[in-house]
């Protein structure tokens, strides 16, 4: 099986991420593959670093790289635009997002041209099924991240630092203002969350929530939003507290991990437990390898 991958993106966020890791489970499996992305870019240079075969994205590379490819994988919306009337081999795009489908012409038929989409949450899939793809056409499978050899010994409060307004940085600090608790905000959650007590997760629409992921694999408790496809990887009670968006009910939660240390504990080990059996980028691998085999077996 051969995999051409296509990924436009200019930062490494969650997607490029995700991309990243699957191309190397990929190569540690022998599966041979390429990718294509934006000259310069952190995925083109880390990608680079690791060995895996990358070149610049373009038209003319996308026409002619897809011909020796057995299937081509689009992970983000530019890369599914451009891919869907060059790919010549069956079409898997990856869907991150649960924002609304554009229901011209052009969206249609972009989205007619997928053989197949690999929706991140159910969530997500709910949303392309309700904007007229086939339910056979989606198929789900989870994030990954990775997990720290030990859990996070810390007692800071930890948010995500972000400008994006979608997100919930200042209706954070609300509520670390409210509770009377000093709220870290981090650019870099890997140096961060080993000295984390706990994650603080707002947002107005969520596809799934990679960063919950990596701090549930620290073993911290998270309080984040009730939307889209967070119910799905943070229980409330279990492994952390869903909140709507208001400074109080925010407020709230803080303070009963705070006063509660062991509930705060119990929380985080249930939810490094779960990474372990279910999110880790081993299982995310796995889950792109079965649509990939499913596609093949079609042809």
């Amino acid at each position: 099986m051969r995999i051409l991958h296509i990924d436009t993106g200019r930062e490494m966020r969650g997607g490029q991420v995700q991309a990243l890791a699957l191309m190397r489970g990929l190569a540690w499996r022998g599966v041979e593959q390429a990718l294509l992305a934006r000259e310069g870019s952190p995925l083109y240079l880390q990608a680079a670093a690791a060995g895996l075969p990358v070149r610049p994205v373009g038209l003319a590379a996308i026409w002619s790289a897809s011909r020796q490819a057995d299937l081509v994988h689009a992970h983000d919306g530019r890369s599914h635009t451009l891919a869907a009337p060059l790919a010549r081999a069956p079409l898997v795009v990856s869907r991150r997002v649960v924002f609304p489908i554009r229901s011209n012409l052009l969206s249609r038929w972009n989205y007619r041209r997928a053989a197949c989409f690999m929706a991140i949450s159910e969530c997500v899939k709910r949303e392309l099924v309700e904007a007229g793809v086939a339910e056979s056409r989606v198929e789900v499978v989870y994030d990954g991240t990775t997990v720290p050899a030990e859990p996070s010994s810390g007692h800071r409060i930890v948010a995500p630092a972000t400008q994006d307004p979608r997100k919930g940085a200042y209706l954070a600090w609300q509520a670390a203002a409210l509770a009377g608790v000093e709220l870290a905000f981090s650019d870099d959650l890997a140096r961060d969350l080993p000295a984390a007590g706990l994650l603080v997760y707002l947002t107005q629409s969520e596809g799934l929530g990679s960063a919950i992921l990596f701090a549930m694999a620290h073993a911290l408790p998270v309080i984040a939003s009730r939307v889209g496809g967070i119910p799905e990887i943070v229980e409330d009670g279990a492994t952390g507290i869903l909140v709507d968006n208001h400074a109080e009910a925010v407020a709230a939660a803080i303070l009963r991990l705070r006063n509660d240390p062991d509930l705060a504990r119990r929380m985080g080990a249930e939810g490094r437990r779960r990474v372990l059996e279910r999110f880790t980028f081993d299982h995310m691998v796995e889950g792109a390898l079965r649509v990939y085999a499913r596609l093949e077996n079609r042809r």
